[in-house]
């Protein structure tokens, strides 16, 4: 839906996108790579407004970063 613009499960054309964030204690839509609000990663979602589809994105420039955390 990111890329397209329509959701892979209705066609659907209304797509909304659901900015990630990093609040206190690792809330929000994230994923953590440290101990602190400033080495999250945030995690973005798409929501088809006709069926309630959603996917979630990581933009690529944090990939590395999950990476280096997680493949160890």
């Amino acid at each position: 839906m990111k890329n397209t613009k329509l959701c892979p499960k209705c066609n659907g054309s209304d797509i909304l996108k659901i900015p990630g964030k990093s609040g206190p204690y690792g809330s929000g839509n994230n994923i953590q790579t440290g101990w602190t609000i400033f080495s999250a990663i945030l995690v973005h979602r798409y929501l088809c407004c006709s069926c309630g589809f959603s996917e979630e994105w990581i933009d690529q420039k944090d990939i590395q970063k999950l990476k280096d955390t997680y493949s160890k």
